[in-house]
Order: structure tokens, then sequence, then C-alpha cells
């Protein structure tokens, strides 16, 4: 049965297709449930070492040509693993044109970066750091620099005893540390578990409608709410965003990955540009006229909903964030 006509029957009023709904309201839930581990296959294997050395390096400024910025600056756990500003701010403080996309859940990511650019984490660690405008980072200057600290130097003599430090030995670590950030449980979870009191009612109107008239499961799918996949959704601007990896494909062109909504009401701004200040305009976004370009995505409708269905649909997005414990910052190593 398609996902619409599960929706459908959920929201069927008649006493005897009761039982039938709660089936449907079952196998739609299905979709959305949480994997139990971390896809680390195909990828350097997890130690906990190894991740600790990547946690480090990720919090670290050395990792930049003046030393004054670090991947977390751009990726912060308080917000999200990102910056509450339109644009990220890289080297000697520039401003850039995109938002930093999340990091969180990105061990289930074969697309990294608003474009794709990047298939594994390994590959887009090296980019930010490498990159003039953003970290401005010399690998060769970083390995020597790393290199003069001992307990650094002696994480990676254990731990990479074939190739010391080096910009492979650095990205895998960040990578592998990068791979175990992934959202906490959270209430919606709780009721994809079987607590059917872990939501509210309004919250449960908002998943049926989520998933049906709101058509935000038509590129939101899965337990991490992405397709991974690049769409034009008709935001104005002069940024190609996928064409330029992929220029023969007509949709490429304004096309941007689908961002997962775990924990995204931590993350505003919304869109690649930063473009959108909340949740409430994103859906006002949608229920606009869209420009008429021959990239726009065929998933994409105009929407209408009523206030009180916008409210339920936002009580339903608070239920993808996780009860967050704290994420302590690494002490780093000194001379």
């Amino acid at each position: 049965m398609s996902r619409r006509l599960l929706v459908a029957a959920l929201l069927l009023a008649v006493p005897q297709m009761a039982a039938a709904a709660d089936a449907d309201l079952v196998a739609l839930k299905e979709l959305y449930r949480r994997p139990l581990s971390i896809p680390f296959s195909g990828h350097t294997e997890y130690s906990p070492q190894l991740a600790m050395l990547g946690k480090m390096l990720f919090f670290d400024p050395r990792l930049s040509g003046a030393q004054n910025i670090a991947c977390a600056s751009c990726h912060n756990p308080s917000f999200g693993w990102e910056v509450p500003v339109a644009g990220a701010v890289g080297a000697q403080n520039t401003a850039l044109g995109r938002q930093a996309p999340t990091v969180l859940n990105a061990a289930w990511s074969n697309h990294l970066f608003w474009d794709g650019r990047a298939p594994t984490l390994e590959d887009q660690a090296a980019g930010p750091i490498g990159a003039a405008a953003e970290m401005n980072g010399d690998f060769a200057t970083i390995s020597t620099r790393l290199g003069e600290v001992p307990e650094y130097k002696q994480w990676f003599v254990t731990l990479f005893p074939k190739d010391g430090i080096s910009q492979a030995s650095v990205t895998t670590a960040i990578a592998t540390y990068e791979r175990t950030v992934v959202t906490g449980w959270s209430s919606f979870d709780r009721w994809v578990d079987g607590d059917e009191a872990a939501i509210s009612d309004s919250a449960k109107r908002g998943f049926a409608l989520f998933n049906a008239d709101a058509n935000c499961a038509s590129c939101h799918t899965g337990w991490n709410f992405t397709d991974g996949l690049f769409h034009d959704i008709g935001l104005p601007g002069e940024d190609i965003g996928r064409a330029k990896l992929d220029p023969n494909d007509p949709f490429a062109n304004q096309a941007f990955k689908t961002p997962s909504l775990r924990n995204v009401m931590y993350r505003a701004p919304f869109m690649h540009d930063g473009s959108l200040p909340d949740m409430r305009a994103v859906i006002a976004h949608y229920e606009a006229d869209f420009p008429v370009r021959d990239s726009i995505s065929p998933n994409l409708i105009k929407v209408s909903l009523s206030d009180a269905q916008e409210d339920d649909l936002l009580a339903f997005l608070a239920t993808l964030t996780a009860d967050e414990a704290a994420v302590p910052t690494p002490i780093l190593p000194t001379k």
C-alpha cells in the first residue's frame, strides 16, 4: 500500500475501519524505525581511541592556517552541529556562501556537502581544512605542527604505525569521530517503539500531515528524514548547486541535498543559504508560488495548511529533537 493510502486509512473516522487504520499506522511508523548500529563497514574499523583522537582534532584550531578556527567552529554541538547564522564564517572572517550543514547522522550519507561533492566523510573532512576561504590549512604544515606535540605524536604512532601523521591519518580520525555523532532517541522514536503517550495528539496529527497533505515525506524519508538526494525547491539565488557536478541532469540546477530533520529545532536558520529564519517560514515557502524553471523538483507541490494544521506539523517536528546530553569539549594536548 502506498504512503498516501496508508495515511488516508489513518484519517478515517469510521469505527469499523479502526482496526485496519491501526495496522496501517504500525506499517507507516515502521518506515521511520531507527537502526541500532552505526555503519562502519567499508571504512576504517571503529575504536574508541581512534574516535577520541578524531574528536580532539575536530575541536583543535591547530588544523587551520591561522590556528584560530576548528571544525567545531562551524559545526557546533550546541546548535545541532551547525551555527545559527545564514552563512558560515571561514578563515580571516570570510563569509561563506552556504550554511554549514549538520554533522549529525552523517555516517548514513553517501553524498556530503550541500552539493554532494564528497562521497565519504574522509573526503569531506579534507575539504574545509584545505579550503582557503574556510580553514585555510595546509596538511604538510598541520602534520609538522601536530608532530611537535608529544601527546599527538604518541597517538598517531600508536594508531597509525605505518603512516604516522598525514592527511590520510588526520582525516581518517576525524571521519571516525564524525560517524559517532548520532542523534539520541527522541520522543518520536519512543512513540515508534510503542509508547503511545510519548507524543501529543497534535504531534500525531502532524505526523499524518507530514506523510500526506503537507507533502514533506516526498523528500524527507526514512528514520533520518532525508532521501539523500538533490532537489531544486524554488529558492532564489545564483548558486547552481548540484549542477556544478552533474551538469547534464536537467533537475540538478539550483538543487541541493535534502537535509535531515533530526534535531531540526536546534538548527535555524534553514536551507542551504540560511535564508529562512524559522520553521514557520519554511512552511510558508512551500505554501507560496514557486518560480517557473525547468529544474524545479518533480517532488515539489504547493501545499495549503490551516493555522491549526501548521501547529500540528510543528508539534510533530519538535518530537524529532532528542533529549540531548551535553557534548564535553575535549582537553587538547599541549607541547
